[in-house]
């Protein structure tokens, strides 16, 4: 290792955290079967590493897996994944090549993007098969080093066979957040060519709640009720899917009666509940972000340390130098309200937080090159969490786990 900052992400912990949200919506406060799970792992699994945590959670249980685009589901085939893997973003019209070569789910949330993948669907001639289940089969369809098939062609085109299966989808209803999906009313003015197209099959309808995270909000059960009035006029229209899902990591905490079918976990798969909420559920955090101090010095009365001398002392300081900065993900804002640990101390960020270099004051404390630095975890009886850091800049803490800089090696501890 050259670079001395690193993260150090816990699998076992992803494994264990995916199991309690398990049995959370599996314990019987809810007429209907148990909820699986859509565990999500768009933005490299939250900053954690799509690849390493995608195999975790298909190992730990996960029915499916969800990533932001096209892109991110061919990273997690070509690392060896095999579950079902629902596309939720937006699709071009153009370039669907990939959801046919690595066997993916799309959403489709746009009437352009309906016609483009049924054209694409009418000229692949056939898809990949799905279980009853939902979720692919576990074969050895899809090699970790070329993310092929055995049928699949040297052109990369996967060949016709007799058989045919329509593409299966997840149809997305945007119920007031105003973002992607189809307006809630007006489907019947925007679904019917869905309906009538023999090369798609609806698998699943789902929406997202705008303000899942803010308990007082009416919206929420605005949604939840346009969501409910929503699924009746899709059947109306002759679309029958077979599961429905709304609930991200906010919504499963705050109401079972958003569980349907499948629950879409993000941010609590990495141990961390969305802010303001709490829970009782035992989660372990993922993530931790470890350094080295690489210089120690001293400063006069009067002096300033980083971009702007915006740090005066008027003491003698001592002050520690951190290769860690803006361009690894720490927020400049952490100057002068952040801290990190060092000698099981909070020590404050001070000066400024420049591209590759941070500034903390250990005035008083036996310290030299060479000494870990945590910037998020534990160390001795004191911890910083993603949520603290969060609240202390004003932000939240999705923000602070993806921007996680790539040049961050990340050290993986196996799960089980």
């Amino acid at each position: 290792m050259v670079r001395h900052t690193r993260a150090i992400v816990d699998l076992g912990a992803i494994e264990a955290n995916l199991r309690a949200i398990s049995a959370l919506v599996s314990s019987p406060r809810t007429p209907r079967p148990a909820p699986r799970i859509i565990a999500v792992v768009k933005a490299n699994a939250y900053g954690h590493g799509a690849s390493e945590v995608g195999l975790a959670l298909e190992r730990a249980g996960a029915a499916m897996l969800a990533c932001a685009d096209i892109e991110e589901g061919i990273v997690l085939r070509k690392a060896g994944v095999r579950i079902a893997i629902l596309v939720f973003g937006a699709l071009g019209i153009s370039d669907l090549h990939g959801v046919f070569e690595h066997d993916l789910t799309p959403t489709i949330s746009t009437p352009s993007a309906a016609r483009a993948l049924a054209m694409a669907a009418a000229r692949w001639g056939q898809t990949p098969g799905t279980k009853a289940s939902g979720v692919r089969p576990r074969t050895s369809d899809y090699t970790p080093d070329r993310g092929q098939t055995p049928a699949t062609s040297a052109t990369g085109v996967r060949p016709r066979s007799s058989g045919y299966t329509p593409l299966h989808c997840h149809l997305k209803i945007d119920t007031g957040m105003n973002r992607l999906g189809f307006r809630h009313d007006n489907l019947e003015r925007t679904l019917p060519e869905i309906a009538a197209s023999p090369h798609l099959a609806i698998d699943a309808v789902h929406t997202h709640f705008a303000t899942a995270d803010e308990p007082e909000h009416p919206a929420f059960a605005q949604q939840h009720k346009r969501f409910e009035q929503a699924c009746e006029t899709i059947a109306g229209l002759g679309i029958h899917p077979k599961w429905r899902h709304a609930a991200n990591s906010a919504a499963l905490l705050r109401d079972e009666r958003v569980w349907y079918d499948f629950v879409r976990p993000g941010l609590l798969l990495y141990g961390v509940v969305p802010p303001p909420l709490s829970s009782t559920l035992t989660l372990r955090p993922a993530l931790s972000l470890h350094s080295r101090i690489v210089h120690v010095k001293g400063m006069r009365p009067g002096e300033g340390t980083g971009y702007g001398l915006r740090t005066v002392v008027d003491r003698p300081t001592t002050i520690a130098v951190v290769p860690a900065g803006y361009a690894d993900g720490l927020d400049r804002r952490l100057a002068g309200r952040g801290c990190m640990l060092v000698r099981g101390r909070r020590v404050p960020i001070v000066g400024s937080v420049c591209m590759d270099m941070t500034t903390v004051d250990v005035t008083g404390m036996e310290v030299s090159a060479g000494d870990e630095v945590v910037i998020v975890g534990e160390q001795g009886n004191e911890s910083i969490g993603v949520r603290e850091i969060a609240a202390a800049i004003g932000t939240i803490p999705y923000e602070l786990l993806c921007r996680v800089g790539t040049r961050i090696e990340r050290v993986y501890n196996p799960g089980s």
